[in-house]
């Protein structure tokens, strides 16, 4: 009991850290309420229901093998909540924020990440004013669906080719993080395109407002995500050779 208590404060300490350190800008949100056409809000909503749903199945399945994932699952949901909730005002309607989701999708498997994002979203709507209830299934595809896809294939893809483990963390929550928002670009060029030249157009002009704040943004958030992996390493080895994330002899 002692030894867990101390991995607990370990792991408090380094979410701690990284609230102090990173530098907060709280005027801006996700996709916010209202500003997608119902059509969108449906479409985006609909598309992120098997994810959920096999999420929950997967969270479900964890638990019962080994029930102290449940303080991992608690870590990795709030260090997407803090991370995401950091804003910096970008595109109109939208913003630029770290995601956090490539720490979970590693740890769990990204459709567990899924469920996680999704729980961040609906507590940053309700109680941060970030984002929005209708547009809560394009801001959960983007960040929730497809964010922890493309790190946790990154992840594995690195690691199989034999890459370190500290640049296949790196890169899986630096690219997990871009294709959030090239997902977002996409679905507000999908919903606002150009006048002369289409959805083509208005999405490389979204792409290129975002690409400024977001590119110097990813690079942080992969930083961090190998101090946290680190300190979990360090402290909770036992539940990563358990939840198959490294091996006894790492």
């Amino acid at each position: 009991m002692e030894k867990l208590n101390e991995k607990n404060k370990q792991v408090a300490l380094g979410i701690f850290l990284m609230i102090i350190f990173i530098p907060k800008t709280v005027f801006a949100m996700h996709i916010m309420e209202g500003f997608l056409p119902p059509k969108w809000c449906i479409a985006w909503g609909a598309i992120c229901i098997p994810f959920i749903v096999v999420g929950f199945f997967s969270i479900k399945e964890k638990i019962n093998v080994n029930p102290k994932i449940k303080m991992l699952l608690a870590m990795a949901g709030a260090f997407t909540f803090v991370l995401s909730a950091l804003k910096i005002p970008s595109v109109t309607g939208s913003c630029s924020h770290p995601t956090g989701v490539a720490l979970g999708a590693i740890l769990f498997g990204p459709t567990v990440m899924t469920v996680l994002g999704l729980i961040v979203l609906i507590f940053q709507a309700l109680l941060l004013a970030h984002g929005g209830i209708t547009t809560l299934g394009a801001n959960a595809f983007s960040m929730a669906v497809v964010g922890p896809l493309v790190s946790y294939f990154i992840y594995k893809l690195l690691m199989k080719l034999k890459a370190s483990r500290t640049s296949s963390i790196f890169f899986a929550a630096f690219l997990g993080d871009l294709m959030t928002y090239v997902i977002t670009s996409i679905e507000l060029a999908l919903a606002f395109p150009d006048k002369a030249g289409g959805i083509a157009t208005s999405m490389i002009k979204f792409m290129s407002i975002f690409a400024i704040t977001q590119i110097p943004l990813a690079i942080s958030e992969g930083i961090l995500t190998v101090m946290v992996f680190n300190l979990l390493f360090a402290y909770n080895k036992e539940e990563l050779i358990e939840l198959k994330v490294i091996k006894k002899e790492d």
